[in-house]
């Protein structure tokens, strides 16, 4: 049986092809397709024309996919177009061999394998989805504008919020400062408002690509930067906490717990502070590291849904064949 995944995210979309031995088939990587952002015509285009590449470059057509899970950025938030969110696959796949949903559950199946737990995002966006003896529960994600909290977005935001406190002198200027001006040389500090309003006109995925930068002053000791992951790690565990009661998890059980998203490559300064504010809550909390890449998360997923999961041997297949993907 051969499976696919797609996941979508909110600056990427990618498609991974598996057997159900746990042989990766076929991988590829194209643009979002965050249709709030980019609308459902072009999210339909890039879904189409990845699955068409995927099938292509390992040799096969559509039809020969057993079953297709399709992530979605945004899936379930607005009622009104969940039909046609849906439909995305159509023609090249038949109803009956795809589901879709929120690309939250990629990051779940991929970092625990699909087993009982809980898994945070915190990627362009930021949402946390569990499971627990059948019962299924997100918290978050609310959206750019006045949620997504500890996000890559968010803390781009947070850090611009930095940069004009620094500039104008409400605060000290420190290496954050500096590593703007290396990044993006100006004349003026407030040409960093032409910079995000006018050319980038308040894109969201380049407001996050800031993330990286605060990280990099973060972990060079620039403590009003480290003070944004330290408040970003206590947004992204107050999810998780939540989700707890949410699953209805008992008072003494162990809750797993892991992670995806590019806001987590900051090592330590987020991972190290998030680990801090779980142990502050009462639960009991074992932060594991993601097993599998999301998008292979999500064609294991697939499997599932197909009724056929997949074999311990070919779970360890993937993962030794995806660890260079975390």
């Amino acid at each position: 049986m051969i499976y696919l995944g797609v996941d979508g995210g909110g600056t990427k979309t990618a498609f991974v092809l598996i057997n159900d031995t746990g042989e990766v088939l076929a991988r590829h990587e194209s643009a979002t397709c965050y249709y709030l952002s980019v609308g459902i015509e072009a999210a339909r285009n890039v879904v189409l024309n990845g699955i068409s590449e995927t099938c292509h470059r390992a040799g096969i057509t559509p039809d020969d996919i057993s079953f297709t899970f399709l992530g979605l950025p945004a899936y379930g938030e607005v009622s009104a177009d969940i039909p046609r969110l849906d439909a995305l696959p159509q023609p090249l796949l038949s109803a009956e061999h795809y589901r879709c949903h929120n690309d939250m559950i990629c990051g779940w199946a991929a970092s625990l394998g699909c087993r009982d737990g809980i898994n945070v995002v915190s990627g362009t966006g930021s949402i946390a989805y569990g499971e627990h003896h059948g019962r299924s529960a997100r918290c978050g994600g609310w959206g750019e504008l006045f949620s997504d909290e500890g996000s890559a977005y968010w803390i781009g935001c947070q850090a611009l919020n930095l940069f004009s406190r620094m500039s104008d002198g409400r605060l000290q200027k420190d290496l954050f400062y500096d590593l703007i001006h290396e990044k993006y040389p100006c004349s003026s500090d407030l040409d960093i408002c032409d910079l995000v309003f006018n050319q980038w006109k308040g894109d969201r995925g380049k407001i996050a690509s800031l993330a990286p930068i605060a990280c990099e002053a973060a972990v060079a000791g620039d403590r009003q930067t480290r003070a944004i992951f330290f408040q970003a790690a206590k947004e992204l565990a107050l999810m998780v906490d939540t989700l707890r009661g949410l699953l209805e998890y008992g008072a003494d059980e162990s809750v797993r717990v892991s992670y995806t998203g590019g806001v987590f490559k900051c090592g330590d300064v987020i991972l190290e502070a998030f680990a801090y504010e779980l142990s502050r809550f009462n639960g009991n909390y074992h932060i594991s590291l993601p097993e599998y890449h999301p998008s292979l998360g999500a064609a294991i997923y697939a499997a599932k849904l197909n009724g056929h999961p997949l074999s311990e041997q070919a779970l360890a297949k993937l993962s030794f064949g995806g660890c260079n993907e975390q």
